[in-house]
């Protein structure tokens, strides 16, 4: 049976962020709203066995591990059950963890696609900093839709799905995008077939991106924003949300909306900023995704696909 573990499951800064004191931030430092703290996105795919696929290296990525006793199987004096480190872009929040798992004894195994490939080697040498240490053994992921595997989870099939979302901020191909600068996974059990559909960064949903949605029995998805203008409602950005290539829950079109017409039987919301009225658990918010049947991923939580 696969496993989906949540390590993290707040957006880029965390929850509450370091440097911010929204009403959310603020009331869970001080205890005066009820809401739990989140570190930054991330999960971990494991099989039968103890081993297990990092999706993503948040930098929270050293707590997360502390807080995953499965991720570390002590079967030697320097151990790990991380396989491999798989990224779905090349957003610092998702890709700086790997400088923290610089110890790793050997190469340590990394699959992206070539954009973010190319952006760790040029934009972001992530690849050549740590050629001076562990290293990293690089994998470019198939471009054409067709399944991998990652050794040793051969029980557990992946596909890359190409998104339409925004590449970072010091990407070249931030205002020219390209192929592969963001991507969903399709997450498939080989024996069982059940499908989980995981895109923590969601610019648009298109045809074929909605065909996955429907076609997953779970889906853990974008929750950035409630709002499309939220962070320039609170002065915090002159961008909407669309800008930062995430399509918020709320409105026409929305998130909300779209998961409406999506059979799977969980719904998982991931990814969420720290902005977000739904990560207060009494919020009316949080209440409208509860009667839409929609989930609120959590530092922690486990997935049995």
């Amino acid at each position: 049976m696969t496993t989906i573990r949540v390590l993290g499951s707040a957006a880029g800064g965390g929850f509450p962020q370091w440097n911010c004191n929204c009403h959310n931030c603020d009331g869970v430092r001080r205890g005066t709203v009820r809401a739990t703290p989140r570190t930054q996105s991330s999960i971990a795919l494991s099989g039968n066995g103890p081993d297990a696929i990092v999706v993503n290296a948040s930098p929270d990525i050293l707590q997360q591990l502390r807080q995953t006793p499965a991720l570390q199987p002590a079967r030697a004096p320097r151990d790990t059950a991380i396989a491999a480190v798989l990224l779905m872009d090349a957003q610092i929040d998702h890709v700086t963890g790997l400088l923290m798992l610089r110890e790793h004894r050997q190469a340590l195994p990394l699959y992206a696609t070539a954009a973010v490939l190319d952006d760790l080697g040029t934009a972001f040498p992530l690849t050549r900093m740590l050629s001076h240490y562990c290293g990293l053994q690089t994998h470019t992921l198939p471009g054409d839709g067709s399944p991998f595997s990652v050794p040793p989870l051969d029980d557990v099939m992946l596909t890359a799905v190409p998104l339409q979302s925004k590449a970072p901020p010091y990407s070249p191909g931030r205002h020219a995008p390209r192929v592969g600068d963001n991507i969903g996974l399709r997450i498939e059990d080989r024996r069982s077939g059940r499908r989980a559909f995981y895109a923590p960064g969601l610019g648009s949903i298109d045809d074929h991106v909605f065909a996955e949605l429907r076609s997953a029995d779970i889906v853990l998805v974008d929750g950035t924003f409630w709002r499309e203008d939220e962070m320039q409602t609170l002065g915090f950005s002159a961008k909407a949300a669309a800008d930062m290539g995430h399509l918020p829950l709320s409105g026409p079109g929305g998130m909300i909306e779209i998961l409406d017409r999506v059979p799977a039987s969980r719904k998982i919301l991931i990814h969420i900023n720290n902005t977000n009225p739904v990560l207060v658990e009494d919020s009316p918010e949080r209440a409208v995704l509860a009667r839409h049947g929609i989930e609120l991923a959590y530092d922690g939580m486990e997935i049995a696909l």
